[in-house]
C-alpha cells in the first residue's frame, strides 16, 4: 500500500486534483482510497470526492498531524486489513504540515506492508504575492513547500506568464530540491506526470 499526501493551503486546488487524479488512477487498474481531513464540522470536501464513487474515509475534528493522529493510524490499519487499496492519497487540511504527518505515518508503518510515496504540494500562482507576504502565512506556507518532493505551481491556466515565473522562482528558493510541475487541471497542464509519479515514485525515509 502506498501512501501519497497532497497538501498546499486552502483553495490551492487539492480536492479537484485529487479527483482528477484519482480517477486516472482507477481507470489505469489502480484500486485508490483517499483520506480527506477538512477542519470544521461538515467536510464538505469529502463529500464533493465521495459524489464519484470513490473510497473515502473522512477524519474529522482537526489537522491531523496531532489531533487525530490516532483515528489516521485506526482507518489506515482498517483500509489494510479491508479494501486493501493500492494507492492511498491523503488529502490533509490546509494548515497540516507535511512532515508531521508523514512521522505519524512512519511510526504506523513500519510494521505493515506500507511505502511511501511523494508528496505532493499545490502552490496557487494566482495568489503568489499574498501567501509569501504576510509572515505568520509565509512561515506555514514555506514550511509545507520544504517538505515537497514534488510542487505544483497550481491554476496556471489563469496566471499571467510574469506570476508563474515569479512563483516558480519564489518556490525554488524555500525547496530548492524539489520537483516543479506547472499545473492545471482544466486544461491537464502537467497533469500526467504527477500521475506517474503518484505510480512510479516511492520516497526513502
Amino acid at each position: 500500500m502506498k501512501l501519497v499526501q497532497i497538501a498546499g493551503w486552502l483553495g490551492s486546488g487539492k480536492t479537484t486534483l485529487i479527483i482528477a487524479l484519482s480517477r486516472a488512477l482507477s481507470l489505469k487498474g489502480s484500486r485508490v482510497a483517499i483520506l480527506v481531513n477538512e477542519v470544521g464540522a461538515i467536510p464538505v470536501d469529502g463529500k464533493v470526492i465521495q459524489e464519484y464513487g470513490l473510497t473515502v474515509k473522512d477524519i474529522g475534528g482537526g489537522c491531523i498531524c496531532c489531533q487525530v493522529a490516532g483515528n489516521l493510524m485506526k482507518t489506515l490499519q482498517l483500509l489494510s486489513e479491508g479494501p486493501k487499496p493500492e494507492i492511498v492519497i491523503i488529502e490533509p487540511t490546509g494548515i497540516a504540515v507535511p512532515s508531521s504527518i508523514r512521522a505519524t505515518i512512519l511510526s504506523w508503518g513500519r510494521k505493515q506492508d506500507v511505502s511511501m510515496g511523494p508528496t505532493i504540494v499545490l502552490f496557487d500562482t494566482t495568489r503568489e504575492e499574498k501567501l509569501l507576504t504576510y509572515e505568520s502565512l509565509k512561515r506555514l506556507v514555506s514550511t509545507q513547500l520544504k517538505d515537497a518532493d514534488i510542487i505544483a505551481l497550481s491554476k496556471v491556466d489563469m496566471a499571467s506568464a510574469e506570476a508563474i515565473a515569479r512563483a516558480g522562482e519564489s518556490v525554488r528558493l524555500i525547496n530548492p530540491g524539489a520537483r516543479i510541475v506547472h499545473l492545471s487541471t482544466t486544461r491537464g497542464d502537467g497533469f500526467e506526470s504527477l500521475v506517474q509519479a503518484t505510480e512510479k515514485i516511492t520516497v526513502q525515509v
